[in-house]
């Protein structure tokens, strides 16, 4: 794969790029957008479906509400969310992908795991 560099990034784009890893790196929040990745959904649902409590998962939607991952609307006494930057599945899916590659490298560092052996 080949990486695209980026020169001379301020120390405040350093910040933003910091900040958007650090509201990503709670497994609740990316469970929360796993969630909506199907589709919007009210708060009681999401709650329901990451098996969490209603406060903690409205404290990680307003989080991810300011970091523009996440959209709010109301309707009645209902309040939905759904995504707002598609781009962060293309981001995750770039992390899982390495982690995997990651991990086949272990396994077949591995005794008896390697290639052309038998386990």
């Amino acid at each position: 794969m080949k990486r695209r560099k980026k020169q001379g990034m301020t120390m405040e784009g350093l910040r933003m790029v910091a900040g958007r890893f650090k509201v990503l790196s709670d497994a609740t929040r990316l469970r929360i957008l796993q969630s909506l990745e199907e589709g919007r959904k009210s708060v009681t649902e999401i709650t329901e479906e990451v098996e969490s409590t209603q406060p903690n998962v409205s404290k990680h939607l307003k989080t991810l509400q300011e970091a523009g991952l996440v959209g709010r609307e109301q309707e009645g006494n209902v309040v939905y969310y759904s995504i707002a930057d598609d781009q962060v599945f293309a981001l995750c899916d770039l992390v899982c992908a390495s982690l995997e590659e990651h991990i086949e490298r272990q396994a077949g560092a591995l005794p008896g795991r390697g290639v052309g052996r038998e386990s």
